[in-house]
């Protein structure tokens, strides 16, 4: 037996000349023209031969490898293989490293590009961010588990459901995408955690609402010109969302048309149609005047840098003691919609910018009746400037 092991020395491994050399036991040496070399140990594993790398010459020395030798031929002997044995056992080894925070990024960045603005307009990370990694980041992925999530979660579930809902659901992605990556991790725990954290006793609020009949009083007090007051004016005027708005673009209006590109309207990710806006006089008028504020095409650019923000707008009624916020105009405009005017029930939902009728009459109805919504927003803004007049009727064909 001694003769078929360890035929190999020190010095003879050190001096051989490039081949392969056997030191005994299926362990191999390959001596390169360089005068590296490479360590390896061929072995039968359900009648199919496998070479398995042991390490450099450089690295491994001859003790080294007879000893990763002797461990691997065991687990031959045992039946099984050992390039795949040493494989799970790396995986296993290295989930210590793939904690909660790398995975939830690398998540992330791997789902970006089917998120509206790359996940950053809509905050895609931020439940996450902000009230997960904190408690759980620094935590291997496969060591999470229900308790961990429901007690991490359960200050928020009562009280900021919306946020804990999508906290829940973004985690749930994450462990999957910790699973495609061959980690041990518990796909359940989630819905364990749900199941643990009960239903939310929070009760949502609709974001106040000016009544429309109040609406021109504030609009009159709009008057400074600057960006803020502007940008406000042409929210009421139009009924967009504040994002749109705040983004809008000196190129997006031609005429009496102001066309928002599909990726800026809420719910219509991965749409391919924009959607147009008719401007009454009144909204052009304000689109006049903010074109003299204009910077890099922004109508409504901040004072630093970048382009006015939503608090900005928010701020401005917060300091006047106000209850109502810029995104309850468009509550304002769909009231009046339904008490001033006999606007038929699509015409009004699409001056909201809402999707009307299932996917297949969408197909078959293509209008976006731009011309009933120019006469409605016409009527719309002689109701804000104070011009009272009669109930607007609509045909409704």
């Amino acid at each position: 037996m001694a003769r078929t092991m360890n035929r190999l020395s020190a010095v003879a491994v050190r001096t051989a000349a490039p081949g392969k050399y056997a030191d005994g036991g299926c362990l191999w040496l390959y001596k390169r023209e360089d005068g590296g070399g490479q360590w390896f140990l061929r072995v039968t594993v359900h009648g199919r031969r496998r070479e398995m790398g042991l390490g450099s010459l450089t690295d491994v020395s001859l003790k080294e490898a007879r000893d990763a030798a002797d461990k691997w031929r065991a687990v031959v002997r045992a039946g099984r293989d050992p390039i795949k044995e040493r494989e799970k056992q790396r995986r296993e080894a290295s989930r210590n490293l793939h904690l909660l925070k790398d995975v939830a990024t690398d998540a992330f960045e791997t789902r970006k590009a089917e998120l509206k603005g790359d996940g950053q307009a809509g905050r895609w990370f931020s439940p996450i961010e902000l009230h997960v990694l904190p408690k759980l980041g620094r935590i291997p992925v496969a060591d999470i588990d229900q308790i961990d999530i429901r007690d991490t979660l359960k200050p928020l579930w009562d009280t900021k459901a919306d946020t804990a809902r999508k906290a829940i659901s973004r985690l749930h992605i994450i462990m999957k995408h910790a699973a495609a990556l061959g980690l041990d991790v518990d796909l359940q725990a989630v819905d364990k955690a749900r199941a643990l954290l009960g239903k939310s006793r929070h009760r949502p609020q609709n974001i106040p609402a000016m009544d429309w009949r109040d609406v021109p009083e504030f609009y009159a007090s709009l008057s400074d010109g600057s960006a803020t007051h502007l940008a406000l004016r042409l929210l009421i005027l139009t009924g967009v969302r504040s994002r749109p708005l705040r983004l809008i673009r000196e190129d997006q209006i031609e005429g009496y048309v102001w066309t928002i590109p599909a990726g800026l309207m809420k719910g219509r990710n991965g749409a391919t149609s924009n959607f147009r806006v008719p401007l009454s006089p009144t909204a052009l008028d304000v689109v006049a005047q903010a074109r003299r504020l204009a910077r890099d095409g922004f109508l409504f650019p901040n004072v630093r840098q970048g382009v006015l923000s939503d608090a900005t707008m928010s701020r401005l009624m917060e300091r006047r003691g106000m209850a109502e916020r810029p995104h309850g105009f468009r509550s304002s405009l769909r009231t009046w919609l339904a008490e001033a005017t006999d606007a038929p029930h699509d015409v009004a939902e699409t001056v909201l910018g809402h999707a009307v009728g299932s996917k297949v009459q969408r197909a078959y109805q293509r209008t976006d009746f731009l011309e009933q919504r120019h006469l409605l927003m016409q009527r719309w803004a002689d109701h804000v400037t104070g011009k009272m007049g009669q109930l607007l009727k609509l045909a409704s064909g």
